[in-house]
């Protein structure tokens, strides 16, 4: 064994100096066996080769629901026992018709749905009403508005009681047109989507209240901004008197939070302003201490974290999480309120309490705040599950070198039973060694978290090739220490065939706080581009890294960062694979495009700068962009585009669309993507 380990030593000398050069943090280590390789079958749609993931829930009664690939059981939390799940159906669901979308139910066993544009509930005799007939192919009734930015999930919001349901209305009226091709018929036809468009015209949302009983509708008078505004996390007291909405001006830098009367649609008052000269990005809806009329409110614009705040209907606002790091609520059960927090580490996400002690008076001003106690121990990412009296959690983690852990724990974090320990998938395959670090950004504020994937076989003395995939954009976090640090299976898939693979989150991606993610505003990808070459200088001053052979790519987001690498470091990346690319901020959409860049009228240099039709001129190496004929996400436009600009400028480059396929290519049709992204780097990489 002393032998072995000297041998050993003289040959691992080499990487571990250069992990330590690369602010290595953790690793996984190699496989070290002689297993099978993935195919891309496997790496596509195989369920086998990733941790068996376990779904907890709780039923309103207070036993866990559990789910895993195979079963579906409950579990009684205070003994353990355990009984087939049967999954608990509103008793309107039989009488709700099969084409019915957006299916809603409420808290006594209605349901409310769309068809089509309108906007219906059936009740539990079976008995369905129209809530909302739209006689208007503009106008459409209880579904998402505003392309699902801040934090909207549904268009349909039950009050408590079950008595009255919100719901959007959304006027599409001045929304342009942008035609999209079927191919699917012989002569081929055209369909059209409605794409709001960066400066241009935009839907109108109003929040509409019914009233079960009288069969009215009334609207919120929420108009603070006119016709160009946004509605979002819609919030109903706990009586279900009043409605609260966070209204958010088109500019996306002024919000209100107001609060109406339900019977009415009455505005009673503003309870907080937002303001910020970048921007504000509500994201979450109130959260009432259970039993009184506070509430918790959560922003990033008032002390730089996305903290969590105690507030009145008086108008009384108290920071209750005091950390300098991201936080997200979890739940309350009036004495305590639960969240999960960075503050241990970016990487890591750890369940806190905090206990709030009112006072006889009622008055917020006077209430007491307890020690922010930590409840997870153990080191990684860990997804919490509440139940409802909040006595209970069903507590799920990973770490880099552990693929999943549930664990049924109580209130203050002790462990009551494991629930299911999931092993290695990868245990029969070859694998690479990931490392888990650290570089820093490019303005020297922060430490960028990286994943680097290195070859199976993996030798110091030789040289590789490099592959960065990269997405960079705000709502991202690539890098996490769960298992594997959140690898794609197509990192494993490229490294079992020779390559080094290294993603790293950059400035614009969240959980890092608001300067962090704000940094990118009104020159995207810029600082994202910067942060990104920090860590390729760092990897060319490896000595097992090929600096002549650097790839890159990226899809959506980080098909627009793969082309801005390519084209404005054209001597570094030899070949690029971008996907489904934003080429122009201009041809973007409204709700998104107008918070990162503003529009070209307010931000003429930062469009100009960030455009990559003034870049195409300067592609030097091999570029394959690839992109769905039928993406309503990112239009078809953008990729087109910057082909024609090649041609103009007669500068060679590669194109493959997915003629029926949207913005994200699934199934077989991705086997064939991937494989054409891996043949394309093994060609010219």
């Amino acid at each position: 064994m002393k032998k072995a380990a000297a041998i050993a030593l003289s040959v691992f000398m080499l990487p571990f100096m250069a992990n330590a050069q690369s602010g290595v943090m953790e690793v996984h280590p190699a496989s070290g066996n002689n297993g099978k390789i993935l195919t891309m079958e496997e790496t596509i749609l195989g369920r086998n080769i990733r941790p068996e993931y376990v779904y907890c829930g709780w039923t309103k009664n207070g036993l866990l629901t559990v789910r895993n690939r195979d079963s579906m059981s409950v579990m009684y939390p205070e003994t353990g026992k355990t009984e087939k799940w049967e999954k608990e159906k509103p008793d309107a669901d039989k009488y709700v018709p099969e084409n019915a979308e957006n299916r809603t139910a409420s808290s006594i066993g209605n349901i409310a749905f769309t068809i089509g544009k309108s906007l219906y509930y059936t009740d539990k005799n079976g008995n369905t009403y129209t809530i909302a007939g739209s006689k208007n192919n503009q106008v459409t009734y209880g579904q998402l508005v505003s392309r699902n930015e801040f934090g909207i999930d549904g268009g349909i919001f039950w009050s408590p009681d079950g008595k009255k349901i919100a719901f959007y209305r959304k006027d599409e009226s001045k929304v342009t047109d942008f035609p999209l091709l079927d191919i699917n018929s012989r002569t081929g036809s055209l369909f059209t989507i409605k794409y709001p468009m960066n400066g241009m015209g935009s839907e109108n949302v109003r929040l509409g209240i019914y009233d079960l009983a009288a069969n009215t509708v009334v609207y919120a008078a929420a108009d603070d901004f006119g016709y160009d505004q946004y509605l979002t996390n819609i919030s109903w007291s706990p009586d279900g008197r009043f409605i609260f909405i966070q209204v958010l001006d088109r500019t996306q830098k002024h919000l209100h939070l107001n609060m109406y009367s339900s019977s009415d649609g009455r505005f009673v008052k503003t309870i907080l302003t937002e303001n910020n000269d970048k921007y504000v990005e509500p994201l979450d809806k109130l959260h009432f201490l259970k039993g009184t009329y506070t509430f918790i409110y959560r922003t990033d614009n008032r002390d730089g974290y996305r903290n969590l705040y105690l507030c009145d209907t008086l108008c009384n606002v108290r920071r209750l999480t005091g950390t300098d790091a991201d936080v997200e609520y979890v739940s309350n059960d009036g004495k305590a309120v639960y969240y999960t927090s960075a503050e241990v580490s970016p990487v890591e996400n750890h369940l806190f309490r905090v206990i709030v002690k009112n006072n006889k008076s009622g008055k917020l001003n006077k209430a007491k705040f307890g020690k922010p106690e930590r409840l997870t121990s153990e080191k990684g990412w860990h997804s919490i599950t509440m139940s409802p009296d909040c006595k209970w959690y069903a507590d799920t983690y990973s770490s880099i070198n552990t693929p999943g852990v549930t664990f049924l724990k109580s209130s203050d974090g002790k462990i009551t039973r494991r629930i299911s320990v999931s092993s290695d998938p990868l245990k029969n395959y070859e694998t690479g060694e990931v490392d888990l670090g650290t570089v820093k950004s490019a303005d020297g504020k922060y430490d960028n978290y990286y994943r680097l994937i290195k070859p199976v076989n993996f030798d110091p003395t030789k040289k590789y090739p490099l592959i960065l995939y990269v997405y960079g954009g705000p709502h991202s976090q690539l890098v996490r220490n769960s298992w594997l640090a959140s690898i794609r299976m197509w990192e494993m898939y490229m490294a079992e065939r020779g390559y080094l693979v290294y993603v790293q989150d950059n400035r614009g991606t969240q959980n890092r706080g608001a300067d962090y993610e704000k940094a990118i505003h009104d020159y995207c990808g810029q600082a994202e581009m910067a942060d990104q070459m920090e860590g390729i200088k760092m990897l060319e001053s490896l000595p097992f890294v090929d600096s002549s052979r650097i790839g890159v790519h990226g899809w959506s987001y980080g098909g627009f960062m793969t082309i801005s690498l390519i084209t404005n470091h054209p001597g570094v990346f030899k070949v690029a694979v971008a996907g489904g690319p934003v080429i122009d901020w201009k041809w973007y959409e409204v709700m998104y495009g107008e918070r990162y860049m503003d529009t070209m009228a307010v931000n003429p240099d930062g469009f100009a700068e960030t455009s990559l039709i003034n870049k195409a001129k300067d592609l030097k190496g091999k570029l394959l962009i690839c992109q769905g004929a039928v993406d309503n996400t990112v239009l078809w436009e953008n990729s087109l585009s910057f082909i024609r600009e090649c041609i103009k400028d007669n500068i060679k480059v590669d194109y493959f669309p997915y003629p029926c396929a949207q913005h994200n290519v699934r199934g077989k049709d991705r086997i064939h993507l991937m494989n054409k992204v891996s043949d394309y780097f093994a060609e010219y990489l």
